[in-house]
């Protein structure tokens, strides 16, 4: 099996692992409740994985650099456009 390789922050969660404890039944359903309130005030609640053209994503990704924003919000915002005609 191939092994994912982790960023630095990643890791730093992996490496801190058993550092964590178990909490208690109020304090999970508390932390479920705010995790889920914050979920449901994200505009984008989707995600979506594709395989692309390299050379087409390079492409997008230089467009969007020109115009000053993450390539993501790029491509999120054509697809918007596409879809909502």
């Amino acid at each position: 099996m191939k092994r994912m390789k982790l960023t630095k922050y990643e890791q730093s969660i992996e490496d801190e692992i058993d550092q964590y404890v178990p909490v208690s039944k109020e304090e999970a359903e508390s932390f479920r409740r705010a995790v889920a309130n914050t979920l449901a005030e994200r505009r984008k609640n989707a995600v979506l994985n594709i395989r692309i053209n390299k050379i087409d994503l390079d492409n997008l990704k230089l467009k969007a650099k020109r115009l000053g924003v993450k390539y993501q919000t790029f491509i999120a915002e054509i697809l918007h456009k596409v879809a909502a005609t």
